[in-house]
């Protein structure tokens, strides 16, 4: 980590670039530096004393935008990035304790009505009845710190009253952090204190011609597939991240979530919705929809409740497309963008999905622009669903509304189609059968889906370039996925 002086106007600008949530969370965990000044002294002042009282070097401040995931602040004004800082915590002692981090933690992965609820549950504990209403899950653990129903040794309370609002894994979280803190280490939470939520793209388009052998292809690793990182406008835009996510989505509920599968052509649904059944899933099955019920499903189930109560979501959505939108039974129509169908399930569109793996499969039977009229493109203009639920903005740090989204999209021209009888997707029936089998279950869904496409090279291989399938797959994943137990 480069290091220099840490100035005034480096803390100005800091504090100028901070927004009122991310300046919250830096107060809450500096609270053990200066626990008389962080009640009486903004956050520009209070760092600005910090520094002054020894307390905060460079490499502490740099942890603070890290803890914030303000990783373009590390850049443009501190001179470092993440992986310097992280590399810097495994070496030398953390300014903030396990216990501020774990308190952040939780209340990233609490949303409004959770805080509510929580709040409500310490009616009996605080006295004459006082509850905190409109207060974030930071100021609540706050003011009970203050009557000392809440400290890093005594956590059985905030067990409990997340036990009652069935937030079992954030319980899991402070017992992980008990064991931890029996050692005495804080390396293992560095990883898990703030996962990454930038655009990934597998690399790869299987628009490959027949006769290419399989040494032609590219390799990376042992399965053969090559991959870099897409580029996006995410905080992070530095250096690239580990592809594979070392940690694993909770994936516990019952069911474990709902599989939403839209079939226009008629040839693959029924051994998929029978495939994610038996993974455990609820499956919602639609048949033979035009455009416009297309979009009232996708928009309609991004608003259904129970969302609150599933650990991950699947859509799979079959029928015909030409290069930039789907159709329904209705073609040629007005279309629906595909990069709009995952915007009705972001963080921003369905706040109850934030924080959970959105799985999208779309297998798109491509109509040459030729057999389509040359108006028939719409954007969609239609609502995106809300329901009344907030993004996590008074609770703690944003996560990006885009991430834990995994997106594989396969392209065959629509000429497959018209065989008698038509033929089942070659993309679809394998990824069935892939999820079936016993020993790819236990795979991560990145390696089973390197493994979809070896088999789609392999039948690529095998045909002329109008039976060939191409895939693009991309994803904003923070952690494994593995869609049974191992």
């Amino acid at each position: 980590m480069t290091v220099y002086k840490t100035s005034a106007q480096v803390i100005y600008q800091i504090e100028e670039e901070l927004d009122e949530d991310e300046k919250e969370v830096i107060v809450f965990l500096c609270r053990d530096l200066a626990p008389d000044l962080v009640t009486k002294l903004d956050l520009r002042d209070l760092l600005c004393t910090l520094n002054e009282k020894g307390k905060l070097s460079p490499a502490g401040l740099a942890e603070l935008l890290y803890r914030v995931r303000r990783f373009d602040l590390l850049k443009k004004i501190m001179k470092t990035d993440r992986s310097s800082v992280e590399a810097s915590l495994v070496k030398y002692p953390q300014l903030v304790s396990e216990y501020r981090v774990l308190m952040t933690q939780l209340s990233e992965d609490m949303d409004k009505s959770e805080v509510t609820s929580f709040s409500f549950l310490l009616r009996d504990y605080m006295g004459g009845g006082k509850t905190h209403k409109n207060k974030s899950f930071l100021d609540i653990v706050i003011d009970l710190e203050k009557i000392n129903l809440i400290s890093p040794d005594k956590l059985d309370l905030l067990e409990k009253c997340l036990m009652s609002i069935h937030r079992i894994d954030l319980k899991k979280k402070i017992q992980k952090y008990k064991q931890s803190a029996l050692g005495a280490s804080y390396v293992n939470g560095i990883q898990a204190s703030l996962p990454s939520a930038g655009w990934m793209n597998s690399g790869y388009e299987l628009g490959l011609k027949n006769g290419m052998s399989k040494e032609e292809r590219p390799i990376c690793g042992q399965h053969g597939i090559s991959t870099e990182p897409v580029k996006i406008s995410i905080q992070e835009s530095e250096k690239s991240l580990p592809q594979v996510p070392t940690e694993e989505y909770r994936l516990k509920s019952q069911p474990l979530g709902l599989c939403l599968i839209i079939d226009c052509i008629g040839n693959d649904a029924d051994a998929l919705k029978d495939t994610f059944i038996s993974l455990g899933f609820e499956v919602q099955y639609s048949k033979h929809l035009s455009t416009e019920e297309i979009h009232q499903t996708l928009f309609q189930v991004a608003c259904l409740s129970k969302h609150q109560d599933y650990d991950i979501f699947v859509c799979i959505l079959i029928s015909r497309s030409d290069s930039e939108n789907i159709y329904g039974i209705d073609q040629p129509c007005s279309g629906i963008p595909l990069h709009q169908i995952r915007k009705f399930f972001t963080g921003d569109a369905c706040p109850l999905l934030l924080g959970k793996p959105k799985l999208f499969f779309i297998q798109s039977y491509v109509v040459p622009e030729d057999h389509k009229e040359s108006n028939s493109l719409l954007e969609v203009d239609g609502k995106m669903p809300y329901n009344g639920w907030r993004p996590r903005s008074s609770t703690g740090p944003l996560l990006h509304h885009e991430a834990d989204i995994f997106w594989s999209l396969c392209k065959v021209n629509v000429s497959v189609l018209e065989r008698s009888p038509s033929p089942p997707s070659i993309y679809l029936r394998s990824l069935s059968q892939l999820l079936h089998h016993p020993e790819e279950r236990r795979c991560s869904l990145l390696n089973l889906h390197i493994d979809l496409n070896n088999r789609i090279y392999d039948w690529n291989s095998r045909v002329g370039p109008e039976e060939q399938y191409s895939i693009v797959s991309e994803h904003t994943l923070r952690k494994s996925i593995f869609l049974s137990q191992r």
